[in-house]
């Protein structure tokens, strides 16, 4: 029951956290509907920014109390300034230290002092493994982590993690803007992860941690996840293919404002894998999905060549098309029956600048 719960509260965060920020008054001259767009951590595109300057990336690893924090900044918020307008920081690369598993993530926005920030400044934050591939999309980077303004914690689930090698090349895209009136100068965006290394390096490590990976099944299939909105009901399908045997533990949802439902059905069983719920406000905007967990079940078993299909229903009442309004996105946890057929999805690593880097240790 607590490891059911533990992955509720995982999954329940991925789906918030991915959830669009809701609309706030802009700047002069900016098109409300533009607030849409640029979601580039979840397309691997998107709208091109001014670069922040002088933004670097540190890392301190504690070997005593099991964590890696990564810290990127100093970055500058002038006031009122939406995420298309403000110059943002260059995507970094952090270099894994180790061999083990990533057992949660606890992100944090700081000052100077390590003082609190608000967290609707983080417009978001995605880690991507560029040593892997999607398991579903082979075309893509294994988006490990995300996070937006909700800055919600990912805690552990007891017996599994995700599996890490030394020297992989995690790539780190962070977005902000500041709605408010108040400017802020050197502030830090913090992500805390606790990790477990493996048995040959650890002796304490548990001999039965299980490698999950993250499952993105999108109504785009393998392409860019960003879609129009119409005026009216939206109706958006997709389709995805399981290549390898294993089970989903859960699954939760990334759609925007005024999204009503997302249904993934697993077409070859002929049977509905998740139904998951939008919850919005009177005015269709978007507060959080419905999340389905299989875990008392001993997963969702999913075997090679399974046909999935995702449908993503939206109801746009703003009478005007919202260009990349929208996303349909079941995001799950696999766990694969065989942990060595996954070794295929590795691929070389990338050759990236690494100057103003830093690490430390404890």
């Amino acid at each position: 029951m607590k490891n059911k719960l533990l992955l509720s509260g995982i999954l329940l965060s991925a789906s918030v956290t991915l959830a669009q920020v809701k609309p706030r008054e802009e700047p002069a001259g900016v098109p409300q509907d533009m607030e849409h767009m640029g979601h580039g951590g979840f397309m691997q595109g998107g709208m091109h920014h001014a670069k922040a300057k002088g933004v670097t990336l540190e890392q301190r690893v504690d070997a005593e109390a099991h964590t890696i924090t990564v810290r990127v900044g100093p970055i500058s918020l002038p006031a009122s300034t939406n995420h298309i307008m403000m110059p943002q920081p260059p995507d970094l690369y952090w270099t894994v230290p180790m061999n083990g598993w990533l057992l949660s993530y606890a992100p944090q926005l700081v000052d100077e002092k390590g003082n609190d920030v608000q967290a609707r400044l983080l417009h978001h934050v995605a880690f991507w493994n560029e040593n892997r591939a999607d398991f579903l999309c082979p075309n893509k980077e294994e988006h490990i982590f995300g996070s937006g303004a909700e800055m919600n914690d990912w805690p552990e689930a007891p017996g599994y993690g995700y599996p890490i090698q030394k020297g992989d090349s995690i790539r780190v895209e962070t977005m902000v803007h500041n709605p408010t009136m108040t400017g802020y100068e050197k502030v830090y965006l913090v992500v805390l992860m606790r990790y477990q290394e493996d048995a040959a390096k650890d002796a304490s490590a548990p001999p039965d941690v299980k490698s999950y990976y993250p499952a993105w099944m999108d109504v785009q299939s393998c392409g860019d996840s960003e879609y129009e909105l119409k005026p009216g009901k939206n109706e958006t399908t997709g389709m995805v293919k399981v290549k390898y045997d294993g089970v989903l533990l859960g699954v939760g949802a990334h759609m925007h404002d005024y999204a009503s439902q997302l249904i993934l059905v697993d077409v070859t069983r002929k049977e509905t894998v998740a139904t998951l719920d939008a919850k919005t406000d009177d005015k269709g905007l978007l507060d959080g999905m419905t999340v389905a967990t299989f875990f008392d079940r001993g997963g969702y078993p999913l075997t090679a060549g399974d046909q999935l299909k995702i449908t993503a229903t939206y109801d746009n009442s703003t009478g005007k098309p919202l260009r990349g309004g929208a996303m349909g996105i079941a995001v799950g946890y696999f766990v694969p029956m065989h942990d060595k057929s996954m070794a295929v999805l590795r691929r070389e690593k990338p050759k990236h600048e690494t100057l103003g880097i830093t690490t430390s240790n404890k």
